[in-house]
Protein backbone atom coordinates (compact mmCIF):
# COMPACT_ATOMS: atom_id res chain seq x y z
CA UNK A 1 0.00 0.00 0.00
CA UNK A 2 2.52 2.53 1.00
CA UNK A 3 4.86 1.04 -2.35
CA UNK A 4 1.47 2.45 -4.19
CA UNK A 5 1.19 5.80 -2.79
CA UNK A 6 4.92 6.78 -3.24
CA UNK A 7 4.48 5.57 -6.78
CA UNK A 8 1.50 7.82 -7.36
CA UNK A 9 3.20 10.66 -6.06
CA UNK A 10 6.10 10.08 -7.85
CA UNK A 11 3.61 10.14 -11.32
CA UNK A 12 2.22 13.55 -10.23
CA UNK A 13 5.45 15.56 -10.48
CA UNK A 14 5.53 17.74 -13.68
CA UNK A 15 7.97 20.52 -14.88
CA UNK A 16 7.05 22.73 -17.99
CA UNK A 17 8.41 25.36 -19.30
CA UNK A 18 5.09 27.97 -20.30
CA UNK A 19 7.57 31.10 -21.62
CA UNK A 20 10.63 32.27 -21.59
CA UNK A 21 11.02 36.29 -21.84
CA UNK A 22 12.71 39.57 -21.88
CA UNK A 23 11.42 41.47 -18.77
CA UNK A 24 13.65 44.26 -18.66
CA UNK A 25 17.04 45.24 -20.71
CA UNK A 26 19.26 48.51 -20.45
CA UNK A 27 22.81 49.15 -21.98
CA UNK A 28 24.21 52.19 -21.24
CA UNK A 29 27.66 53.89 -22.36
CA UNK A 30 27.78 57.48 -21.02
CA UNK A 31 31.29 58.72 -22.49
CA UNK A 32 31.27 57.41 -26.08
CA UNK A 33 32.68 58.02 -28.47
CA UNK A 34 35.29 59.20 -26.30
CA UNK A 35 36.14 56.16 -24.44
CA UNK A 36 37.10 54.16 -27.77
CA UNK A 37 40.09 56.15 -27.57
CA UNK A 38 41.03 54.61 -24.22
CA UNK A 39 43.14 51.56 -23.75
CA UNK A 40 41.12 48.53 -23.75
CA UNK A 41 42.22 47.73 -20.88
CA UNK A 42 38.90 46.96 -18.93
CA UNK A 43 37.94 46.11 -15.27
CA UNK A 44 34.34 44.13 -15.86
CA UNK A 45 32.30 43.15 -12.74
CA UNK A 46 29.17 41.04 -12.82
CA UNK A 47 26.27 40.66 -10.10
CA UNK A 48 23.22 38.14 -10.51
CA UNK A 49 20.35 37.44 -8.36
CA UNK A 50 16.99 35.61 -9.12
CA UNK A 51 13.53 36.54 -8.41
CA UNK A 52 10.81 34.05 -7.26
CA UNK A 53 7.02 34.61 -7.75
CA UNK A 54 4.03 32.27 -7.12
CA UNK A 55 2.01 33.72 -9.93
CA UNK A 56 -1.04 31.39 -9.08
CA UNK A 57 -1.22 27.26 -8.08
CA UNK A 58 1.10 25.70 -9.59
CA UNK A 59 2.75 28.55 -12.03
CA UNK A 60 5.67 30.41 -10.95
CA UNK A 61 7.70 33.08 -12.33
CA UNK A 62 11.56 33.19 -12.23
CA UNK A 63 13.79 36.12 -13.21
CA UNK A 64 17.32 35.96 -13.32
CA UNK A 65 18.79 39.53 -13.44
CA UNK A 66 22.38 40.40 -14.39
CA UNK A 67 24.19 43.38 -14.52
CA UNK A 68 27.36 43.84 -15.99
CA UNK A 69 29.72 46.64 -15.27
CA UNK A 70 32.75 47.52 -17.40
CA UNK A 71 35.03 50.45 -16.33
CA UNK A 72 38.61 51.61 -17.31
CA UNK A 73 40.32 53.65 -14.90
CA UNK A 74 37.34 54.57 -12.79
CA UNK A 75 35.38 55.41 -16.03
CA UNK A 76 32.23 53.39 -16.77
CA UNK A 77 32.77 52.08 -20.04
CA UNK A 78 29.47 50.16 -20.41
CA UNK A 79 26.65 49.44 -18.08
CA UNK A 80 24.47 46.43 -19.02
CA UNK A 81 21.35 44.88 -17.04
CA UNK A 82 19.14 42.02 -18.18
CA UNK A 83 16.16 40.73 -16.40
CA UNK A 84 15.51 37.26 -18.30
CA UNK A 85 11.98 36.04 -16.85
CA UNK A 86 10.16 32.50 -17.45
CA UNK A 87 6.81 30.80 -16.16
CA UNK A 88 7.38 27.68 -15.33
CA UNK A 89 4.70 24.94 -14.27
CA UNK A 90 5.82 22.91 -11.00
CA UNK A 91 3.92 20.31 -9.80
CA UNK A 92 4.13 17.87 -7.26
CA UNK A 93 7.03 18.93 -5.82
CA UNK A 94 8.02 19.40 -2.22
CA UNK A 95 8.94 22.59 -0.45
CA UNK A 96 12.33 21.62 0.12
CA UNK A 97 13.05 20.32 -3.85
CA UNK A 98 10.58 23.42 -5.14
CA UNK A 99 13.21 26.11 -3.75
CA UNK A 100 15.80 24.38 -5.16
CA UNK A 101 14.20 23.92 -8.84
CA UNK A 102 13.51 27.71 -8.45
CA UNK A 103 16.99 28.96 -7.49
CA UNK A 104 18.82 26.57 -9.20
CA UNK A 105 17.19 24.78 -12.05
CA UNK A 106 15.00 27.61 -13.34
CA UNK A 107 17.55 30.15 -13.50
CA UNK A 108 20.14 27.47 -15.72
CA UNK A 109 17.20 27.34 -18.06
CA UNK A 110 17.58 31.83 -18.31
CA UNK A 111 21.17 31.63 -18.36
CA UNK A 112 22.57 31.14 -21.95
CA UNK A 113 19.50 33.73 -22.72
CA UNK A 114 20.75 36.27 -20.59
CA UNK A 115 24.32 35.53 -21.92
CA UNK A 116 23.11 35.59 -25.84
CA UNK A 117 21.52 39.05 -24.64
CA UNK A 118 24.49 40.56 -22.68
CA UNK A 119 26.81 39.48 -26.05
CA UNK A 120 24.77 41.19 -28.39
CA UNK A 121 24.42 44.18 -26.24
CA UNK A 122 27.96 44.66 -25.90
CA UNK A 123 28.83 44.39 -29.63
CA UNK A 124 25.96 46.57 -31.17
CA UNK A 125 27.72 49.12 -28.40
CA UNK A 126 30.78 49.16 -30.46
CA UNK A 127 32.65 47.16 -27.73
CA UNK A 128 33.92 43.08 -27.80
CA UNK A 129 31.60 40.63 -27.63
CA UNK A 130 31.25 39.77 -23.88
CA UNK A 131 30.91 36.11 -22.98
CA UNK A 132 29.75 35.30 -19.40
CA UNK A 133 31.60 32.57 -17.60
CA UNK A 134 29.02 29.23 -16.95
CA UNK A 135 27.61 29.79 -13.85
CA UNK A 136 27.35 27.07 -11.37
CA UNK A 137 23.75 28.19 -9.73
CA UNK A 138 24.02 25.05 -7.33
CA UNK A 139 27.03 25.80 -5.77
CA UNK A 140 25.55 29.42 -5.53
CA UNK A 141 22.38 28.11 -4.07
CA UNK A 142 24.05 26.20 -1.47
CA UNK A 143 26.92 29.07 -0.42
CA UNK A 144 23.51 31.72 -0.22
CA UNK A 145 21.35 28.74 1.95
CA UNK A 146 24.82 28.41 4.54
CA UNK A 147 25.40 32.30 5.00
CA UNK A 148 21.65 33.16 5.49
CA UNK A 149 20.66 30.06 7.23
CA UNK A 150 18.45 30.08 4.32
CA UNK A 151 15.14 28.08 5.55
CA UNK A 152 12.98 26.09 2.35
Amino acid sequence: MLEEKIQTEEKIKKFHIQKIYTKDISFESPYTPKIFKEKWDPKISCDLNTICDQLEGDLFEVILRVTVKVNIKRKLVFLCEVHQAGIFYIQGIKKKELSHCLNVYCPSILFPYVRENISNLTSKGGFPQLNLEPVNFDLAFNQIKSKKNFKD
